[in-house]
C-alpha cells in the first residue's frame, strides 16, 4: 500500500455515461468520413484541371490523410490526456480544499484516496485508511457499533451520515461520518467525515438558552399570553396560568379571555380587554383568581392583525395583588427596620463621607447619656477619646475605599461618661455613608475582672484547703491526746487546768481552720433544718456585746418565716461576722444596726452580687448599718480573702470571705448595696423548705438524736493513717474502748496487713484519704474488691465533697479535727 500521499493520486473522476460518448464518437466518424470524401473528390477534380496523373494524385492525397490522421489521432490521444489531468488536479483540488477529512476506498477497504485533513485525523501514529478512522471510536461501543454497520450499508450500495462522538487521545469530540458509494465504480466508496464538535456545542448551548428563556418565561414574576380573534388562549406561561387557578394545557384547549375576567368589558371584541379596543390597550382589571378567589391585574395588550383576518394578541399581565402586598411589606419592613434600629440593643451611628453623625438610636444615646438631638450633627470625632481618633479614622478611611474591617476595634466613647465599647463599621452600598455598631463592654469587662478575682480566690482557697488540711491533721493529735490525757487527770489535778487551756487553744485553731476552709467552701457542713428566727434569738445576745452600747440593735422577725437546713454554728458565724462588720463601719459615732428576716420569691433569674440567683422561694436576712459605707472600687473586692481597708493588726480579712463561702456553700447567695456615707446593706437568701423536706429532715434528725449509749466495742478494726501522731492517738483511743487495732502508716502497708490477717476478720477499715503513695480511696477500692461487705470510714481534713466520686454502701465520712468522743461515737455508729 502507497504511504506517500502524492501516490494515492490517480483516476479519481468518474467515468461519463456511455452511450453519450458513443453517440460522439459516431458523430466525429461520419463527420471525418465526409470530409474525407470531400478531399479526395477535390484531388481528383484538381488533377483532372491540372492534367495531374490521377493515380499518383490519388496516392498523394491518400499519403497526406494517413499523415493527416496518424497527427489527430496523437493529437487527440494528448488532448484527453491533458483533459484527463486537468479533472484530475480540480478533483484533487476540490476534495482538498473540503472542510472534511476525505477518504477513498475500494472494494477490499483499502485506501484509494486520502486528502491532507484525513492524515491530520489519523495523526502520526496510525496509517490512513478506513480501520484508522473506525479506530476513533473503539473507547465507544456504541459509536463503534454505528460505524461498522454504516461500512456495511455502504458496501450494500446505501447513502447514509450518522453522527458520532469519540474520546479519542482524552478529548470528546464529535464527527459526522458520510458514507457513499461511488456509481460506476463498484466497492469503491466515497467517506466524508466533518468534525462537527463545535457545532454541536452551539447547538447545546441554543437549546439551554431556549430553556433558559422558556423556563423565565414560565417564571416570570409577570404573565404572559396570546389569544387568537376569537379570544382563544394560543399561549400562557405557568405564572399566570398560576394566578388563574388552572394549568397550561386547559388554558390553551379551552380558555378563553373574557371566561377568566369578573366583568369583562361590554361590546368588546373577545380579544379585546377594553371597549373601545385598539392596536395598545392597557387596563386595569379584575381577574378570577384559584378557589373562587380573585385579583386585581394591570394588562397591557397588543393587537396585531394578519391576514384572512386573523388576530394575534401579546399581553403582560402585572398582579397589583402582589405589587400591593410587596409595597405594604415593604413599609413594614421599613418600619421593622426603623423599630430595630431604635430599639436595637447596641448603639448604632450613620456617618457622612465629612465625618458627620447624620442619625443615631436611642441606645447610643444613653450609652453617653445625652439626646438624639445633641448627637446628631456633631463630629463622630467629637465623641471618641483622643487615643482612638487616628486608629479610628484611618480604619474608617480603608472602608471608605471598598476595605473590609478586618476585625472589630476596641475604643473608648465619651459623653456623659466614658463608656468602653466594641465598634464594626462598614460602608454603605451605593452611597459613602458608614454605619457603626458599637457593643457595650462595661458588663463584659466587669466579667473579666471578676472572673480574675475568681481564679485568684479559687487559687487562695485552694492553698487554704491544703495549710488547713495539714492544720487538721495537727489540732487532731493534739486535741486527741488532750482527751487521753483528760482520761487520766479529773477536775482538781494540778494539770487539768493546763490540759483544758490546750485544748481550748486547740479549739479555736480549729475553728480559725473552719473559716479557712468556710471561704474556700471546703468545710464540712452539718445541716439541719432550723427556723432563722431562734438561731437570731439565741445570737442576739452575743451580737449585743459585740457590737457596744452606742450601737442600736434592731431586731425584725418575718411572720410565717420558711425553714431552711443550714448548720447552726456556721451560720452563727456569719452572723456574727456581719454584726462585727457593721460595727468596724459605723464606729465611735453610734448608729443603728437592723437585722430583718422575710420570705422572698422570684419567678425569673436575679442578679446577686458577681452571681445569678435562680428563680425559687428564699429565706432572706437583711444586715443593714448606718456606718460609712463602701466605696465603688471596693465593692468587687469585699469577698476576696484577706482584703481589707483597715488598720495593720485591725482585720484578717477572712470576715466576709468566711460569710461568701458559707453561704454559697450552703446552696445561698449574697447581695450587697452600699452608700458611702449612707449605710450598707447585705442579703442573704437561703433556700426555703419545702413541706416534703421538712418532714424527711425531721425523720433523719430523729435517727441522729437517738441516744448512742455505750462507747465500747469488740471489732476488730484495721486503722491506715500516714501521720504517726493522729495514728497513735486514734489507736490507743480505739484500744482503750476495747476495740482491735492494727495499724499501719500507708495505703500500701494496710494492704500488706489485710493479707497478713486473712485467718481473722477484718471488721472495719478507718483510712485517711491523702497520704503519699497509694492515697486511701485507691487502697479501699481494691480491699473492697475481695471483701465486698467491708465497711470503711474515711478520715479527712478536706469536705466529704471529695469524696463524693468513692462514697457508697457502708462508706462513711468523720472530718477532722475530731475528739476521742467524735471517734470512738463514729466507729460505734458504723458497726451498730
Amino acid at each position: 500500500m502507497p504511504l506517500d500521499h502524492s501516490d494515492f493520486i490517480k483516476k479519481y473522476h468518474t467515468p461519463p455515461d456511455q452511450a453519450a460518448i458513443t453517440h460522439k464518437r459516431i458523430r466525429k466518424i461520419l463527420i471525418s468520413t465526409l470530409i474525407l470524401i470531400v478531399y479526395v473528390v477535390g484531388c481528383v477534380i484538381l488533377a483532372a484541371v491540372l492534367g495531374i496523373d490521377q493515380s499518383t494524385m490519388l496516392a498523394a492525397a491518400l499519403l497526406f490523410l494517413l499523415a493527416a490522421f496518424v497527427g489527430f489521432t496523437v493529437q487527440d490521444f494528448l488532448g484527453r490526456q491533458a483533459d484527463k489531468e486537468k479533472e484530475r488536479l480540480v478533483i484533487r483540488e476540490v476534495l482538498e480544499g473540503s472542510r472534511g477529512a476525505r477518504l477513498i476506498t475500494d472494494g477490499a477497504d483499502n485506501t484509494f484516496f486520502a486528502n491532507q485533513r484525513f492524515f491530520e485525523l489519523c495523526g502520526k501514529k496510525s496509517l490512513p485508511g478506513l480501520p484508522a478512522l473506525a479506530a476513533l471510536f473503539e473507547d465507544n461501543a456504541e459509536a463503534f457499533n454505528h460505524f461498522r454497520l454504516l461500512s456495511e450499508q455502504a458496501h450494500r450500495g446505501l447513502t447514509d451520515s450518522i453522527e458520532l462522538r469519540t474520546g479519542h487521545e482524552e478529548r470528546e469530540r464529535w464527527f459526522l461520518v458520510t458514507a457513499q458509494p461511488i456509481a460506476g465504480w463498484a466497492g469503491y466508496v466515497h467517506w466524508r467525515v466533518d468534525d462537527i464538535t463545535r457545532q454541536r456545542d452551539l447547538d447545546r448551548s441554543v437549546r439551554e438558552e431556549r430553556e433558559k428563556l422558556i423556563d423565565f418565561t414560565d417564571n416570570a414574576p409577570v404573565g404572559f399570553y396570546s389569544t387568537d380573534e376569537t379570544g382563544r388562549f394560543v399561549f400562557v406561561n405557568a405564572t399566570l396560568a398560576r394566578w388563574l387557578g388552572t394549568d397550561i394545557q386547559t388554558l390553551l384547549s379551552d380558555g378563553r379571555l373574557h371566561t377568566y375576567m369578573v366583568t369583562p368589558p361590554m361590546g368588546a371584541l373577545p380579544h379585546d380587554i377594553t371597549e373601545k379596543g385598539g392596536v395598545r390597550q392597557v387596563a386595569e382589571i379584575t381577574m378570577k383568581g384559584p378557589y373562587g378567589t380573585s385579583f386585581q391585574a394591570q394588562i397591557s395588550q397588543a393587537v396585531h392583525q394578519e391576514a384572512e383576518g386573523l388576530v394575534r394578541t401579546r399581553g403582560v399581565v402585572h398582579d397589583l395583588t402582589s405589587e400591593r402586598e410587596m409595597r405594604r411589606a415593604l413599609e413594614a419592613s421599613e418600619d421593622r427596620f426603623q423599630r430595630f434600629f431604635e430599639e436595637a440593643p447596641l448603639g448604632i451611628v450613620l456617618i457622612d463621607s465629612a465625618g458627620k453623625i447624620k442619625d443615631c438610636n436611642v441606645e447610643l444615646a444613653e450609652m453617653l447619656g445625652q439626646t438624639i438631638e445633641q448627637i446628631e450633627g456633631k463630629s463622630f470625632r467629637d465623641i471618641m477619646s483622643e487615643d482612638d481618633r487616628d486608629t479610628v479614622f484611618m480604619a474608617m478611611s480603608r472602608i471608605g475605599q471598598g476595605e473590609q474591617m478586618s476585625a472589630p476595634m476596641e475604643i473608648t466613647l465619651r459623653g456623659h461618661k466614658d463608656v468602653s465599647v466594641q465598634m464594626h463599621a462598614r460602608r454603605f452600598k451605593g452611597s459613602d455613608h458608614i454605619v457603626l455598631h458599637f457593643i457595650d463592654l462595661t458588663d463584659q469587662k466587669l466579667l473579666e475582672a471578676q472572673f480574675i478575682q475568681s481564679q485568684k480566690m479559687q487559687a487562695v482557697g485552694q492553698l487554704a484547703g491544703g495549710v488547713a488540711h495539714d492544720f487538721n491533721n495537727l489540732l487532731t493529735a493534739i486535741i486527741g491526746f488532750c482527751d487521753l490525757l483528760l482520761l487520766r487527770h479529773k477536775p482538781g489535778d494540778p494539770s487539768f487546768g493546763d490540759i483544758m487551756q490546750v485544748k481550748q487553744n486547740s479549739n479555736r485553731a480549729a475553728n480559725l481552720v473552719r473559716q479557712l476552709l468556710a471561704f474556700s467552701r471546703q468545710q464540712t457542713l452539718r445541716p439541719k433544718v432550723q427556723d432563722m428566727t431562734d438561731i437570731l434569738v439565741e445570737v442576739s445576745h452575743l451580737i449585743r456585746r459585740l457590737i457596744g452600747a452606742n450601737i442600736e440593735l434592731d431586731l425584725v422577725h418575718g411572720q410565717s418565716l420558711g425553714l431552711v437546713k443550714v448548720d447552726v454554728g456556721q451560720m452563727e458565724q456569719v452572723l456574727v461576722n456581719l454584726a462585727v462588720n457593721a460595727r468596724d463601719a459605723i464606729g465611735d459615732k453610734g448608729g443603728k444596726l437592723t437585722i430583718a428576716t422575710s420570705n422572698f420569691e422570684n419567678d425569673k433569674p436575679l442578679k446577686r452580687a458577681s452571681e445569678s440567683m435562680p428563680p425559687g422561694a428564699w429565706v432572706k436576712i437583711e444586715f443593714s448599718d448606718t456606718g460609712c459605707g463602701i466605696p465603688e472600687e471596693n465593692m468587687v473586692r469585699i469577698f476576696e480573702p484577706f482584703f481589707t481597708t483597715k488598720d495593720v493588726g485591725q482585720g484578717t480579712g477572712l470576715g466576709l470571705a468566711t460569710v461568701f463561702g458559707i453561704i454559697r456553700q450552703t446552696g445561698g447567695y449574697v447581695h450587697v448595696e452600699s452608700t458611702v456615707n449612707v449605710g450598707t446593706t447585705f442579703s442573704i437568701y437561703l433556700p426555703r423548705l419545702s413541706e416534703s423536706e421538712i418532714k424527711e429532715s425531721a425523720e433523719d434528725r430523729k435517727q441522729e438524736d437517738e441516744p448512742q449509749g455505750d462507747l465500747t466495742g469488740t471489732a476488730r478494726i484495721l486503722l491506715v493513717e500516714d501521720e504517726d501522731a493522729v495514728r497513735t492517738f486514734s489507736t490507743r483511743a480505739l484500744t482503750n474502748k476495747g476495740y482491735e487495732v492494727l495499724s499501719a502508716e500507708s495505703g500500701e502497708a494496710g494492704l500488706s496487713l489485710m493479707e497478713q490477717s486473712e485467718g481473722k476478720k477484718i471488721d472495719l477499715l478507718i483510712t485517711d484519704v491523702m497520704m503519699p503513695g497509694m492515697d486511701g480511696p485507691t487502697m479501699a477500692k481494691q480491699i473492697r474488691a475481695r471483701y465486698p461487705d467491708l465497711k470503711i470510714i474515711f478520715i479527712s481534713g478536706y469536705t466529704e465533697d471529695k469524696l463524693k466520686d468513692h462514697m457508697g454502701d457502708n462508706i462513711f465520712f468523720l472530718p477532722k479535727p475530731f475528739t476521742l468522743k467524735q471517734l470512738a461515737a463514729k466507729v460505734k455508729e458504723v458497726m451498730g
